[in-house]
């Protein structure tokens, strides 16, 4: 017994003289890492105390410690609340088709220029896909509605043209449309912007497989369904874990710019929600409440993504 105590004991001071020595050896890395930890906590931490305002009545002008503890009861209004159900289902909506569209559209872009072999004509495609990722929402919202405006708009004129429709299609203000815009928007604004990762993983894969493959014949598509996917697939899963606590975090600046009065019952999101409630309504812990409620499902959504990965692929967060 005593001699097992020694082995245990002396195992644990060798762990404990490596874990030094590794920070040791890490010490200036480990020092540049301080002023992004810094500033997480600051900006990431520090305001998370603002919940408090979600369990008391809060009003504008007077003292949140003094102001009066309610407990659940904004999460009780929130849940009683059928409109918020309906803000729900259109952020889960969006948030799903934008994460899927993205995913899928970014990873077959970066295997079609992958296959690219005119280089110019590679970096003349990866340039005007990237553009739209640096223009504003703003810029991107004007285009996509003088496109599609029925009084001269580009794509009512080519269906016009070709007989497709009698008469112009008011795209804008038909709430059946505004999840299919938003999701193409989305797409042309981030899709050139998102291959980035996946090229340079492609640009990673061991060219011998490839000469492998072309030595038993092996077709381009062929080798991109069995090495240039297979390839890709680590990084993509990850990617995708990651993105799925986005998706309830599904913003509310293109939903806002894109969407109109006679569409809001498909553009309302959560933030879009929160916002009315705290500055038009004046409600500041009920805005709160909510998106404390979008936080909390976010992590959610990630653990249980994280944990259908480890329980069904070798790749996971952690």
């Amino acid at each position: 017994m005593v001699k097992k105590l020694e082995i245990n004991t002396s195992f644990t001071h060798s762990v404990k003289r490596g874990l030094w020595k590794k920070i040791y050896t890490q010490r200036y890395l480990l020092l540049m890492t301080i002023p992004f930890i810094v500033v997480a906590f600051i900006f990431s931490y520090i305001p998370l105390w603002g919940w408090f305002l979600a369990f008391v009545d809060y009003k504008v002008g007077h003292d949140i410690l003094g102001s009066e503890f309610i407990g659940i009861k904004h999460f009780n209004a929130l849940f009683s609340d059928a409109q918020f159900y309906n803000v729900l289902r259109n952020t889960l909506v969006m948030g799903l088709l934008s994460m899927f569209s993205g995913f899928i559209g970014s990873i077959a872009l970066a295997l079609l220029l992958n296959e690219i072999r005119l280089k110019m004509f590679k970096r003349f495609i990866q340039t005007i896909t990237y553009i739209p990722h640096f223009v504003s929402w703003v810029v991107i919202a004007n285009i996509l509605t003088s496109f599609l405006s029925p009084d001269g708009g580009v794509i009512n004129r080519i269906l016009l043209d070709l007989g497709i429709v009698d008469e112009a299609v008011y795209f804008m203000s038909n709430e059946n449309w505004f999840w299919g815009i938003h999701t193409m928007a989305g797409l042309w604004k981030e899709l050139g912007w998102s291959t980035i990762i996946y090229l340079a993983v492609l640009a990673g894969i061991n060219p011998e497989l490839y000469e492998a493959a072309d030595v038993d014949g092996a077709s381009r598509f062929r080798k991109m369904w069995h090495i240039s996917i297979p390839g890709l697939m680590p990084t993509a899963t990850l990617l995708l874990l990651i993105s799925v606590g986005w998706i309830i975090q599904g913003g509310f600046e293109s939903q806002f710019l894109l969407g109109n009065s006679m569409v809001i019952n498909k553009s309302e999101v959560l933030d879009l929600y929160a916002l009315r409630y705290s500055t038009q309504i004046g409600d500041w812990s009920y805005g709160v409440a909510i998106t404390m409620f979008k936080s909390v499902v976010s992590v959610l959504l990630v653990l249980l993504a994280n944990y259908l990965s480890k329980l069904f692929t070798s790749t996971k967060l952690f």
